[in-house]
């Protein structure tokens, strides 16, 4: 096994096995803020339960270990092709060790072959850039949070949304609404307000790599980010759907530039076993550093 092998096989594992620290200190500080004894503060409970006995056992926190999305920052001329190879090896070797789950099957046939690998699986998304260092952030989403997912096309008479700030806010927390407790909720949402239609899923899911207690550098945006958290809170839905005053632990916003034709926003949907780590590698694959 390469040293890029046996890294890739370690951050999978940490990744499966072990919520990073910000998302477990949200977590539990959720749970004191819930009425004690209620459903919300139970099922807190079993959460933290979860948690520990999954990173004590080394298993996967859910059964279900979801979409392998791999985010990839690289000097300039990185072997790609080599790297992608490699992770499909670690993807393979890892769901043997059942760090992952066998949970990866055709679109056509429903014929799992049991290596987590296929068209499109896993996913990888690499950006270069004029730093020597290499960093790989792994995110592993479930499904049933990703189901929940949504996208809006403004202006949304159904929910009197207009193109501006404000239909946004009303597009995102009918978005929670409607979610309830189905993506196995406190959830933390991922927006891109802008772009087209793939773009814009696909800048929504890269706010989920950011710290659960940063702040937006942009005024306007970490003003929407606070609004939105405090406002779903207020609904009611709670953990799993249960009440409580607890129905999301993060917002994370984005702009892209839109044609003026479309006006979208796209909300990605993350569940509590918020499985989002990273590692620096240097030349020879070795973990430097732990991201999270």
């Amino acid at each position: 096994m390469s040293q890029l092998q046996d890294s890739l096989v370690e951050l999978i594992r940490r990744t499966s096995a072990e919520i990073p620290d910000d998302v477990h200190r949200a977590i539990l500080a959720s749970l004191e803020n819930e009425r004690k004894n209620s459903l919300a503060a139970n099922a807190f409970k079993i959460i933290d339960q979860n948690i520990a006995l999954a990173k004590t056992k080394s298993q996967p926190i859910c059964q279900d270990t979801g979409s392998i999305l791999f985010y990839v920052d690289v000097p300039v001329g990185y072997d790609e092709i080599t790297f992608a190879e490699t992770a499909r090896e670690a993807v393979k070797l890892a769901t043997k060790k059942g760090y992952l789950r066998q949970n990866s099957v055709d679109s056509l046939t429903g014929k799992n072959d049991g290596t987590n690998c296929g068209p499109g699986a896993p996913a990888f998304h690499f950006h270069q850039h004029r730093s020597p260092e290499i960093s790989v952030k792994l995110v592993l989403k479930g499904g049933g949070c990703e189901n929940v997912g949504a996208q809006y096309s403004l202006p949304d008479d159904t929910i009197e949304a207009n193109r501006d700030l404000d239909g946004c806010r009303k597009a995102i927390l009918d978005a929670v609404l409607q979610a309830q407790g189905k993506g196995c909720g406190p959830g933390v949402l991922g927006v891109c307000i802008g772009g087209d239609r793939a773009t814009g899923y696909e800048h929504s899911k890269i706010q989920l790599l950011r710290l659960l207690d940063d702040r937006n550098p942009e005024p306007k945006l970490d003003a929407l980010e606070q609004d939105i958290l405090k406002t779903a809170n207020e609904l009611g839905i709670g953990p799993m759907g249960f009440g409580g005053k607890t129905t999301l632990l993060g917002v994370k916003i984005c702009t892209a530039n839109r044609v003026p034709a479309s006006y979208f926003v796209s909300i990605s949907y993350m569940c509590w076993a918020y499985r989002r780590q990273g590692v620096t590698l240097d030349g020879e694959g070795k973990i430097g550093k732990w991201l999270y």
